[in-house]
């Protein structure tokens, strides 16, 4: 079972985005029969086997083995993933065309965490070593140092590019986000 799948498809996220069919896909997180599902979920098993054949189809689930009882295969069903991302592509930008350009702006900042989520998406899990970091802090800064602040960073930061941006080595995406905190984080 992967981590995440990350569902770029119209049609996977048809199939996943029904409440009934995301709670037959909970169940689905330890191998388990239809008629086991339609057990827990209180449900029949036919009702249950249409939404597992659907997910099946949309490939976010599949069938790991089978077993016969009473003379009848059962199929023995489990998740693809414990995660599953939706591509902010799939509903797209409403209004205003393209990338926004100001680096300044949260529709710039949308556009970075879409790639970053499709980078991180797209690594493969399977590998023996995946160097990677995630740090995450909170700075105050009065009004009237705002523009210090960010003038600051992004000179730090272009140190950094310039310091490590040859040829030679491994390749690393740093992506780096600030933004206000709003009143409901706390």
């Amino acid at each position: 079972m992967r981590d995440v799948l990350y569902l770029e498809e119209r049609e996977q996220a048809e199939a996943l985005l029904k409440p009934q069919r995301i709670e037959v896909l909970r169940q689905l997180a330890e191998p388990r029969t239809c008629t086991e599902v339609a057990a827990r979920l209180g449900q029949t098993p036919q009702r249950v086997y249409y939404h597992v054949k659907r997910l099946v189809a949309a490939g976010l689930a599949e069938q790991v083995s089978e077993r016969r009882v009473r003379g009848i295969t059962e199929g023995i069903y489990q998740a693809v993933a414990r995660s599953y991302w939706l591509s902010p592509r799939l509903v797209g930008r409403i209004g205003g065309a393209g990338r926004a350009r100001d680096e300044l702006s949260l529709g710039y900042l949308l556009d970075l965490m879409e790639e970053v989520q499709a980078d991180i998406a797209a690594l493969d899990r399977a590998a023996p070593e995946l160097p990677s970091i995630g740090v995450s802090g909170e700075i105050r800064v009065p009004a009237e140092r705002r523009q210090e602040f960010l003038h600051d960073l992004q000179s730090t930061l272009q140190d950094l590019f310039t310091r490590y941006g040859g040829t030679e080595g491994d390749a690393f995406k740093l992506a780096v986000a600030c933004y206000p905190k709003g009143d409901k984080h706390e």
